[in-house]
């Protein structure tokens, strides 16, 4: 994958690559044309990629089980009650607070 990533970065600046980087610029007849640049490019991702799978074989995996103690729940008893209890809002109120609500004021 690493590859086709360098490959297709190559070939999208292969131009720039070959008057810039390529060890074979200077020369009248140039067959190299940045190629040169694609193998070095490959060679260090796969080295990279290869020290990656090193360094992964290298580290332990540790796993962690945790026992968990059984829980049981109960079930209570919803207790319901008899006494009719909207006779709160059977009686219309008796007044209201002014401390509670201001209308907004209207200036001139």
């Amino acid at each position: 994958m690493a590859d086709l990533f360098v490959y297709a970065s190559f070939k999208i600046n292969q131009k720039e690559i070959a008057k810039t980087i390529c060890v074979q610029r200077k020369q009248a007849f140039n067959s190299c044309n940045g190629r040169c640049e694609l193998q070095k490019s490959i060679k260090k991702y796969s080295d990279n990629e290869r020290k990656m799978q090193d360094s992964l074989k290298d580290k332990l995996e540790l796993v962690y089980v945790q026992n968990t103690a059984e829980i049981n729940f109960s079930t209570i008893p919803v207790i319901e009650s008899k006494d009719n209890a909207s006779i709160l809002f059977d009686k219309k109120p008796i007044g209201a607070s002014n401390l509670t609500f201001h209308p907004p004021l209207y200036r001139v």
